[in-house]
């Protein structure tokens, strides 16, 4: 199985300004295409060949799962994006949200917590547990809560080249102005 970078469902210029042309340009089109070269070169004539992407991430270990996991993450993270999508959650997931922090806003306050407390590279997660509860999580380096058996529902990425070009050195602010672009209508889907 040869894993491609697939095309972005908006231009490369559509979500300025919280994030850049140049930064899609470097991050999507250079990092994740990077560790999609990777995983295609580990992955050929192992057992993991065949199989699922997100069968390769729970069961692989060292280069392989980094590479297997940073694909996948990088792919979920930019596909929750939209230059014009839904950007309050409805339904059973807004209401699993208010049930869990109270409104959407001390949700996302948490949730940016989690990301600014993050040492060093990784990713924050909102995802679903196997009984249903919504958790949020913060994952290092090539982390996937996958690996719990949990169900992943949006990501930030925390990584400084997820930022550097437009934020310098200012995490919070980035993962603050994220909000502006999740379309939460790619998030309500994961959630079914």
């Amino acid at each position: 199985m040869i894993y491609q970078l697939p095309p972005l469902p908006y231009g490369t210029n559509d979500l300025a300004p919280v994030i850049s042309q140049e930064t899609i340009e470097y991050h999507y089109g250079k990092h994740e295409q990077t560790y999609l070269d990777n995983l295609n070169r580990l992955i050929d004539g192992t057992p993991y060949a065949e199989k699922p992407l997100e069968e390769v991430i729970r069961e692989a270990e060292g280069a392989l799962f980094n590479n297997a996991s940073q694909a996948w993450n990088h792919i979920f993270y930019f596909f929750t994006f939209a230059p014009d999508g839904r950007r309050k959650p409805q339904g059973k997931l807004a209401e699993a949200i208010d049930r869990q922090w109270g409104s959407l806003e001390n949700f996302q306050k948490e949730f940016e917590q989690a990301g600014v407390t993050l040492f060093g590279s990784g990713w924050v997660w909102l995802s679903k547990d196997p009984e249903g509860k919504l958790v949020i999580s913060q994952e290092s380096n090539a982390g996937s809560p996958l690996k719990k058996g949990y169900t992943p529902l949006l990501t930030f990425d925390v990584w400084e080249h997820a930022y550097y070009i437009d934020y310098r050195n200012r995490r919070a602010e980035h993962l603050h102005r994220l909000w502006e672009i999740v379309d939460w209508s790619v998030v309500e889907a994961r959630y079914l």
